[in-house]
């Protein structure tokens, strides 16, 4: 019975890192997704204000109706899609990088928590042998064989 408790009270510290290692990789997980539900929002708002802008444009072409005005409107409308895109792609490209990020760093912690359980075991294990070679030494002196 105490040999039990013994190999219970071992396996706490291996439980204590495995929901350790749970927690954190749940954390870093959620971080993904509050920056991935920011890049999503900041892209929306981002499109939001692109309409805004292009909309905003084609009321002045309705204004005005020359030619020379017409021609200019477009010009701007072109200049201000291409802004429009370029920092759509950089925003996407920064949403990116800081998801994998947060993935590097998952995966490390990941590792990390793989190696101090291996660690913990292979420790867990000798101590196991030690123990069973004591009792099986203890009982042969107990019981004279």
């Amino acid at each position: 019975m105490s040999e039990k408790n013994e190999n219970l009270e071992k396996k706490e510290p291996l439980k204590s890192i495995t929901n350790e290692a749970k927690e954190k990789a749940s954390e870093i997980k959620d971080e993904a997704k509050e920056v991935l539900e920011s890049a999503k929002e900041k892209a929306s708002e981002f499109v939001e204000e692109a309409k805004e802008v292009l909309g905003s444009a084609k009321e002045k072409v309705h204004e005005v109706l020359s030619d020379e005005n017409i021609e200019k409107v477009k010009e701007k409308a072109e200049e201000y899609t291409e802004v429009a895109k370029e920092k759509a792609a950089e925003f996407t490209e920064d949403a990116k990088e800081a998801y994998e990020e947060i993935k590097e760093n998952a995966s490390e912690l990941a590792g990390e928590a793989a190696e101090h359980l291996a660690d913990f075991a292979e420790d867990a294990k000798e101590e196991l042998k030690e123990v069973k070679g004591k009792a099986k030494n203890f009982f042969q002196r107990l019981f004279g064989k």
